[in-house]
């Protein structure tokens, strides 16, 4: 038997290389995605980079006042009971917006907002789109929409340095996520998508009238069963 050249052994290593580095992610994520189904997420790159440093306070779902899931949904989702992970209708949507101009919007639906802020970094392109759809996929398939909420009410950012809807709410109000009004989760939630520039008390303008229309939409999301999956 004649032994390759090291020429072909080379390109032989090269070949392979690509392919270990795909699998080695592959069984990485899937060990990081199955872990934190039952682990809290201890702290996440945004967290890590923050410079004004971080503050968070674990608290479970079941633990939490239902309004704040419902604020989350209603602002932020509402088909988040319905869709497996991504919401092509609002994708389009947003699509149809940025192409007419103004201010940005994005689709995303809670479960890739969860992706993103767990095992990857704020911004990225369309790379870091790639592996948010990944992990994505992994967290519908692997923690189901409770995990997903309660991990997503736990990362996101609710105010500088500030992380999770229990933190926020301690900021805040000066009570934990277990006693939040239906008006208080509802200003957490306005926040959300600007939460170095937004306040959740004493709001004013766009981030008051904003609240507002959650906190009326929470009982739209309660009498419509939105957080059907939730219960």
């Amino acid at each position: 038997m004649t032994e390759k050249p090291p020429s072909s052994r080379r390109r032989s290593r090269w070949i392979t290389i690509p392919f270990k580095i795909v699998g080695g992610f592959v069984i990485l994520s899937l060990l990081m995605v199955g872990l934190y189904r039952f682990v809290p997420p201890p702290v996440t790159w945004t967290m890590l980079f923050d410079p004004h440093g971080f503050t968070k306070d674990w608290m479970s779902l079941d633990e939490m006042a239902p309004n704040m899931a419902r604020a989350a949904i209603a602002a932020e989702d509402s088909r988040f009971c319905s869709h497996h992970g991504f919401d092509v209708d609002a994708i389009a949507q947003a699509m149809r917006h940025n192409a007419s101009g103004g201010r940005i919007r994005g689709g995303s639906t809670i479960s890739q907002q969860t992706a993103k802020n767990v095992f990857l970094i704020q911004g990225g392109g369309f790379v870091r789109k790639g592996f948010e759809a990944w992990f994505t996929v992994l967290i519908e398939a692997i923690w189901g929409k409770r995990r997903i909420m309660e991990v997503y009410l736990n990362v996101a950012e609710t105010g500088i340095g500030t992380y999770g809807a229990n933190a926020g709410a301690m900021r805040y109000f000066h009570h934990d996520a277990s006693r939040l009004t239906r008006a208080e989760a509802a200003r957490i939630a306005a926040i959300l998508p600007l939460p170095k520039k937004r306040a959740a008390v004493a709001p004013s303008g766009f981030t008051r009238r904003y609240g507002n229309s959650i906190a009326a939409r929470i009982g739209v999301v309660q009498r419509d069963g939105l957080d059907g999956c939730l219960r």
